[in-house]
């Protein structure tokens, strides 16, 4: 009973209709994801096909973001794509049974907390940069096989069905929510192409779906040394872009639904369903940002969309094949495109004259680098580290002292602000070791000892004073302060200090 609470989320009020309605529409727009994917990977359809399958379906269960949709995706494409060229496809399902292994990992060792990490202009450069990459990879569906751009009647039926989907997709919703406007686009562009013969391009034109359900196959590959330094840092890489676009997806739908999804459980998640993925001939994947604002968009918040959409895509590969090949490309690269356009932060752009000129910088690198780079994880990783470096750079400058010396004589240094390793040269360049008293109290009430570089530097001013015969008493240290002085008493004297409210230690000689 448990687990079907947990499947179905009887906890909160599901609308069944909008679940079974959103995962139909999300299976139909999986379809050509799912086989791009896999060409872009150099792999053969049914391999993306049953990758998506067995990504929504495991993740949809078991994940930590009820309404999220995984299946297969281009970052983990592009990291495959040279292993693929060069190995067998057994190399590639080992290298995803790696990588969810590394994923199971990072869930159970609770990683995903460290997402907290991630500053918001990283997640809005990320976000704005994937609804680029999504727009420009619609833009491949206005060309031919052969790369030039359609031609005159071609060019105008595609055009004037996407655009119709995408009046649908605009419309609907200001008439009526009954149904979702991406599933209703779709059905009306499919059934006006039918009704008049158009001569469009079809699902069915860039390949054959038709499949059966995914066969088990445990990767024949020699189980030695070698081989794991071969697949080992795919996986690695596989593991983490996974994770990473995994839980900024999830970190978005929280903020659309105004809920709080569970990082951890998603690593899990990501982890078992790539396992089964490598195990059921599938190419593996991670959370899928498109999909994923499709089902939210469509009213879905529970976790039985995502099993629908998974299902019916199974259900597409073993009997529905002959008809969803018919479904024209245009209607599905309208859904995309609006997808595209709902994606991008528009907010964003609205707050440049308000926003840190250093978060403003962020933003748009992570931007750039997400659109030409298409490293997902390089680009999060790369905003984490420059908006860190600023962070410190920025508190390295807020240190201050106020001085005063008391009835008794001794000079008193108030300091405010954190003492770390940006900041020891300012907090150095506040004393005046030759010209004051014989007693000196560092008072850090208002400030607080962070690493190894504050600790060696009260060290070296506690030296220098010292030197000058006199005396430093470090007052008003934090309990994590005192902490970090006592673990470097062993390899770094501290001279002096005392704390007279919580009587830490005193005086600490080697």
């Amino acid at each position: 009973m448990n687990f079907a609470l947990n499947l179905f989320d009887f906890k909160q009020k599901v609308n069944y209709k909008n679940e079974v309605l959103s995962g139909l529409t999300v299976a139909l727009a999986l379809v050509p994801e799912a086989v791009a994917f896999a060409l872009i990977a150099g792999l053969s359809p049914l391999t993306g096909l049953y990758a998506a399958f067995m990504m929504g379906f495991v993740t949809s269960i078991l994940g930590g973001r009820p309404g999220m949709i995984s299946g297969a995706t281009g970052a983990v494409a592009v990291v495959l794509v040279t292993l693929a060229k060069d190995h067998s496809p057994d190399y590639i399902f080992a290298t995803v049974i790696l990588a969810g292994i590394l994923q199971l990992s990072a869930g159970f060792f609770k990683l995903g907390k460290f997402m907290r990490l991630v500053p918001t202009p990283v997640i809005l450069g990320f976000v704005n940069g994937l609804a680029v990459i999504i727009f420009m990879s619609q833009i491949a569906q206005f060309k031919s096989d052969s790369g030039a751009w359609l031609q005159g009647s071609e060019m105008g039926i595609f055009a004037a069905l996407v655009g119709l989907a995408m009046l649908i997709i605009w419309g609907l919703p200001k008439l009526t929510k009954v149904v979702p406007a991406s599933l209703t686009a779709i059905l009306v562009v499919f059934g006006i192409s039918m009704a008049l013969g158009l001569d469009t391009r079809t699902v069915g034109d860039i390949t054959s779906i038709a499949g059966g359900f995914p066969p088990f196959h445990i990767p024949v590959i020699p189980l030695d040394w070698a081989t794991i330094q071969l697949i080992f840092p795919y996986a690695a890489i596989v593991a983490g872009v996974g994770l990473i676009e995994s839980l900024l997806t999830l970190n978005i739908i929280d903020e659309i639904t105004d809920t709080r999804g569970r990082s951890n459980k998603e690593c899990i998640a990501q982890g078992t369903a790539n396992i089964l993925s490598g195990l059921f001939s599938g190419m593996g994947g991670c959370a899928m940002i498109g999909q994923s604002l499709i089902n939210i968009s469509s009213g879905a918040r529970a976790r039985l969309s995502g099993i629908v959409a998974s299902v019916m895509l199974l259900m597409f590969i073993m009997f529905g094949s002959s008809i969803i090949e018919k479904v024209p490309m245009a209607a599905l690269t309208g859904v995309m495109i609006m997808v595209s356009i709902g994606t991008f932060e528009w907010a964003s752009l609205r707050t440049f004259r308000r926003m840190p000129i250093s978060d403003i910088w962020v933003m748009v690198l992570v931007t750039l680098v997400t659109i030409f780079l298409h490293n997902l994880a390089l680009a999060v990783l790369v905003g984490v580290i420059i908006a860190a470096l600023v962070f410190a750079w920025d508190n390295a400058k807020r240190i201050r002292a106020r001085k005063f010396i008391d009835e008794n004589g001794w000079k008193h240094y108030e300091i405010f602000g954190p003492l770390f390793f940006g900041s020891i040269t300012v907090f150095n360049e506040k004393f005046d070791v030759q010209n004051d008293p014989d007693h000196v109290v560092i008072d850090f009430s208002e400030s607080r000892v962070v690493d190894m570089s504050a600790i060696e530097a009260l060290n070296k001013l506690t030296e220098r004073y010292a030197k000058a015969g006199k005396k430093v008493h470090l007052r008003h240290l934090s309990k994590d302060c005192t902490a970090l002085l006592e673990k470097a008493s062993a390899i770094i004297e501290i001279n002096y200090y005392e704390d007279p409210s919580y009587k830490v230690v005193t005086d600490i000689k080697l």
